[in-house]
């Protein structure tokens, strides 16, 4: 697959598969005679990852540790654990402060529902 045929599949733009070949995220990304990148079924699955971190708010910067650890090999397995046991705390204290801030919220919305019902029941 080309660029635009991967980031179709992927679901990402062209320039943000770029963007991850730049920073080292998506390792050594096979190239043509000609310069141009193309992918494999293997890239699918590696990148898919690499979003579902992004979207769980991991820095750029733990993800590429991360992808540095992997292109290590099977002995970096317990510190690539590690790497993502430490994201898994930060997400569940994030998620944590979230839901205290949406109950807080919660508890506000239904104190305005409350004034407005009293004020329209005169």
């Amino acid at each position: 697959m080309n660029v635009k045929q991967f980031a179709e599949r992927v679901g990402l733009s062209p320039h943000t598969i770029r963007y991850y070949d730049k920073l080292g995220l998506l390792g050594e990304v096979r190239r043509r005679p000609n310069g141009h990148r193309y992918f494999s079924e293997r890239d699918l699955e590696w990148i898919g990852f690499v979003h579902r971190l992004r979207d769980t708010g991991m820095p750029v910067e733990q993800m590429l540790e991360y992808a540095r650890l992997r292109a290590e090999g099977d002995t970096t397995m317990a510190a690539r654990q590690a790497v993502l046991e430490c994201h898994a705390e930060a997400l569940d204290a994030h998620i944590r402060q979230q839901q205290a801030h949406l109950d807080n919220l919660t508890r506000k919305i239904a104190w305005y529902r409350q004034q407005l019902a009293g004020k329209t029941g005169s």
